[in-house]
């Protein structure tokens, strides 16, 4: 079999692709040394050779060189590899490269081997030690900056091609020598492609001229399998190829190098490697000329023979109009070379510049990222077509003239070919490309009778709009399938990090647009899966396509393990110690190649087993349960009868957690329907929430849907329910505040922390001892300090960053908001306190602000021509939110009327930003200012 499902050549038979390459190129390396038999074909007198020496003269500073024959080891390593590497990468793509590349393949002799580094790490609350594959972490140095690291060795490689190893075969040996041991030294080093990703000098060199995509090259996130472009892999034994991924860099080009180009795209550092490799490229051939003074010293390739490179370091390294300058060719080249790169990146960011100036000129705010990527586009054209001006000709140019004249074309038709298909190409297309593949594959699992409507065709075959084209007509696709189809997407598109809570309702607008799926549907459905998976809304929670391949990898490498062990006591292997440990062994070499936490092995776990699953997630969300049924009770006791503002917060989070969890709890059973452990999970459901669960099943259609049986029960108080106390011991309350500070909410964890502080400060110390830690979220980090510091009873201005987050939660005009958008709110918002009397605003000011009295009352003094009327206001509403919105002067004048009147300013500019980002808190605002502005012509009509 030549080809994989998904049209790629199989892992087997790359894998003899790459053994043959590396052999070639080792030899070719080998041959540096010892080489007795290519010269003869480069005698001056061999008969039919077109690599003879030439009898013409080639003057270098107005000398004429004097040649011998030479082995051809460093002409077919400058002359045929490079050029072919480039070539590879912009005809075929980066997925191509890194499948064959030798070097890459010479970095996974560790991995072969078994013999990679380990770290420890130990589980915090279990004390678990777990061995890890190490990698590079994100936030390190390297992390960070890799690519002028990688940049800087390409720099020095192109400066030692021209001062030492051009033709110099020992001194190439020893640079490609060193190369590949620092190559197999970071496969030990690092898991994963880490030296790909972050040390080889190549690695411009291919994201310039093989993103967003070579022009064969295929589309990652339209690809019909999960192994996709260049991404790591296994063969089983049965043939089946599977993800080794160990996600050791995110975003990885190995997996989708479009998705790669557009996450770097808007950041300097990308900017710099594309517009300074230009520089360098044009830097590195023009120096041949301003060094020989002539072009025949580079197309004769002469200085692919002159092997004494190191006597030529101190010889001038410029001529011009024929004279030498005295500067010696060792600080000459990487001087020239450097100017270059720097007016490379220069004449670049003008170019951008330039462009974004004549698109504001015509009246147009300028789209930074799409003059960005056609400018890229452009050079990297225009390079790529210089680069083969130069690099190979002078063994081109020993070739026929029409097969010089059919090689130019071919160059030049391919790269034009992939600029027209390049130059389309945007972020929101490739979003739309996405959303559509995700949402093709939730109609694929649904199993809808689709064979009528397509003509022949499959959904794979739809194009983007046309599936959702599809779901609008399809009789048997209702609106409770589409919400589940939208649901798939959603978890799909938050678990692999493509959108957050906060980007979700504006990046899959037109998705819902074309389903028909309302805003509030979609919060709905956010806070479902919330309730689902805690972690899957947490904005401090790092989810990524790559972490989601790698538990991938892990769930089916556990899968074949845990098959071959049952088929193993099936045939009277069970009981062997022998065994167990080979077992145990092969599940923590699993968990250790993968880098496996006690949490996402529970995950995969469950994903083994529909069913293990689903009862999982029941009992999960069972035991939750208790916590929010006795929430209220435990938090509305007497000793925090003064903290209204924060249990109020606490109080809304709770309630909608509440009946989220009750309906997650109630389509699990849907989903087992008549399984025997149903009766079991429905009385512990009865007896932990009796009151309220009967007029929800009744009131959806629950009934509908589950079995008549369990409906019966359900709709049916259960449990003792005929009285409680109130009053609960302080201790009850303490303990549950506890659970709550441990919540993956920073507001909800920060607020018990201060209520804890409110009860007992000594606690309170300990456990903001507790929950301090390096990933600790600022907010809670913020709240943890200020209660360590406490010397007596605290007050909510104690914690000013919590304090503006409640107030903000609380209020009707920011309740309900995203935690990304309070927190940007109130990163930029202050206090300010006022006394009886004092002005808060007046009547012509300009509205910079946003007010939000939270403590005291004011006054607004409305005035239209010769009317005046007076308006009290109180805590938790907005002042001049009409003028803010439109930025206009105030029309009204707001006095203080009690002391101690405390207001949170929140700038306009801020407001301004979040309004942009997050389309439905702009919607709700929308609505709450046309409720407003009804009642002000009300109250003014009267």
């Amino acid at each position: 079999m030549l080809h994989s499902e998904d049209g790629q050549v199989t892992e087997r038979r790359m894998h003899l692709v790459r053994w043959a390459l590396t052999t070639g190129w080792l030899l070719i390396i080998a041959s540096l040394l010892y080489d007795p038999f290519t010269p003869r074909f480069t005698e001056p007198d061999h008969p039919w050779s077109p690599l003879r020496l030439p009898a013409d003269c080639v003057p270098v500073q107005g000398t004429c060189l004097t040649e011998a024959p030479y082995p051809l080891g460093t002409t077919l390593f400058w002359g045929l590899v490079v050029p072919a590497g480039v070539f590879v990468l912009l005809v075929f793509g980066h997925e191509l490269w890194r499948r064959i590349c030798p070097l890459s393949f010479l970095s996974q002799i560790p991995r072969a081997l078994g013999l990679q580094r380990q770290i420890t790490r130990v589980n915090p609350k279990t004390g678990e030690k777990r061995f890890q594959l190490a990698k590079v972490p994100g936030d390190s140095w390297l992390g960070k900056h890799y690519s002028q690291l990688q940049f800087g060795w390409l720099y020095v490689g192109l400066c030692g091609r021209i001062l030492f190893f051009n033709a110099d075969r020992l001194v190439l040996f020893a640079w490609l020598s060193f190369t590949i041991v620092c190559a197999i030294a970071v496969g030990w080093l690092y898991g994963g492609k880490s030296w790909c990703q972050y040390f080889c000098p190549m690695a411009p060199v291919q994201s310039i001229y093989s993103t967003p995509t070579g022009l064969l090259g295929s589309r990652a996130h339209m690809a019909a399998t999960p192994i996709t472009q260049s991404m790591c892999r296994t063969v089983q034994p049965d043939g089946a190829e599977q993800s080794a991924c160990v996600a050791c860099q995110q975003p990885c080009i190995d997996i989708d190098a479009e998705r790669t180009y557009w996450a770097r795209l808007p950041t300097p550092a990308f900017a710099f490697e594309r517009y300074g490799y230009v520089g360098l490229v044009l830097g590195y051939f023009l120096y041949y000329y301003l060094y020989a003074g002539n072009w025949d010293y580079y197309f004769s390739g002469v200085w692919l023979r002159q092997s004494d490179q190191l006597a030529l370091l101190l010889r001038p390294g410029f001529v011009l109009f024929g004279q030498p300058i005295d500067v010696p060719r060792l600080v000459a080249v990487p001087l020239f070379l450097g100017l270059c790169t720097w007016l490379g990146v220069l004449v670049g960011r003008a170019i951008e510049s330039g462009l974004r100036g004549q698109v504001r000129r015509s009246g147009a705010e300028p789209d930074r990222d799409r003059i960005r990527h056609r400018v890229f586009l452009v050079a990297t054209y225009l390079v790529f077509n210089f680069f083969f001006l130069f690099s190979g000709r002078p063994l081109i140019l020993l070739l026929p003239a029409w097969v010089q004249y059919l090689y130019d074309v071919i160059l030049v038709a391919l790269s034009t070919l992939w600029l027209y298909r390049a130059w389309g190409r945007s972020p929101a297309l490739y979003g739309r490309e996405n959303l559509a593949e995700r949402f093709r594959k939730q109609l694929a699992r649904m199993d809808l009778d689709v064979g009528r409507y397509l003509d022949g065709r499959s959904i794979a075959d739809l194009g983007t709009e046309e599936v959702y084209v599809l779901a609008k007509v399809l009789p048997g696709f209702t609106g409770q399938k589409r919400l589940e189809a939208y649901k798939g997407v959603v978890r799909e598109a938050l678990e692999e990090g493509f959108v957050n809570a906060a980007s979700s309702l504006d990046v899959l607008k037109q998705m819902r647009l074309s389903l028909g799926i309302s805003d509030d549907e979609h919060r709905q459905l956010l806070e479902e899966l919330g309730v689902e998976d805690p972690g899957l809304l947490d904005p401090d929670s790092r989810r990524s396509l790559e972490d989601q391949i790698r538990l991938s990898g892990y769930r089916k490498s556990l899968e074949r393990l845990l098959l071959v062990q049952s088929l193993g006591d099936g045939s009277g292997r069970a009981g062997a110690r022998g065994d167990a440990r080979d077992d145990w062994g092969a599940l923590r070499a699993l968990r250790r190649e993968y880098g496996i936490s006690l949490g996402e092995e529970q995950r995969v776990l469950g994903d083994i087993s529909p069913r293990a699953a689903a009862i999982r997630k029941l009992e999960l969300l069972l035991d939750r349960l208790p916590a929010l049924t006795g929430g209220y009770r435990a938090l509305h006791q007497s000793a925090l009868r003064d903290q209204t503002a924060v249990l109020d917060l606490l109080d809304d989070r709770l309630q909608l957690r509440k009946e989220l969890t009750l309906r997650a709890i109630l389509a699990g059973l849907v989903t087992l329907q008549e399984d025997p452990v149903v009766p079991a999970l429905v009385q512990r459901l009865q007896a932990i929430s009796p009151l309220g669960l009967p007029e929800l099943v009744q009131g959806d259609d629950w009934a509908g849907r589950l079995p008549t049986a369990v409906a019966e029960a359900l709709a049916q108080p259960g449990g003792e329910i005929a009285s409680c106390r109130l009053d609960l011991p302080v201790a009850d309350t303490l303990t549950f505040l506890d659970s709550l500070a441990a919540d993956p909410s920073p507001t909800m964890a920060a607020a018990a922390l201060y209520l804890t502080a409110c009860l007992d400060a000594e606690r309170a110390r300990s456990l903001a001892v507790q929950v301090s830690g390096k990933d600790t979220p600022p907010l809670l980090a913020q709240t943890a300090q200020a209660v360590g510091a406490l010397q007596g009873p605290p007050a909510l201005r104690d914690c000013p960053e919590l304090e503006k987050r409640v107030f903000l939660a609380t209020s009707d005009f920011f309740r309900r908001s995203d935690a990304d958008t309070l927190a940007t709110l109130a990163e930029q918002a202050d206090m300010r306190s006022f006394c009886r009397g004092d002005l808060i605003t007046e009547a012509g000011d300009t509205c910079r602000e946003l007010l939000l009295l939270i403590e005291g009352r004011a006054q607004v003094r409305h005035r239209d021509g010769e009317r005046e009327w007076l308006e009290d206001m109180e805590p938790g509403r907005v002042l001049d939110e009409l003028e803010v919105l439109t930025h206009s002067t105030s029309e009204s004048t707001i006095v203080a009327e009690a002391d101690g009147t405390r207001v949170l300013a929140v700038p306009v500019d801020s407001f301004d930003v979040v309004l942009e980002r997050d389309p439905d808190f702009a919607r709700r605002v929308l609505e709450l200012e046309s409720a407003q502005l009804q009642r002000l012509m009300r109250a003014k009509a009267g």
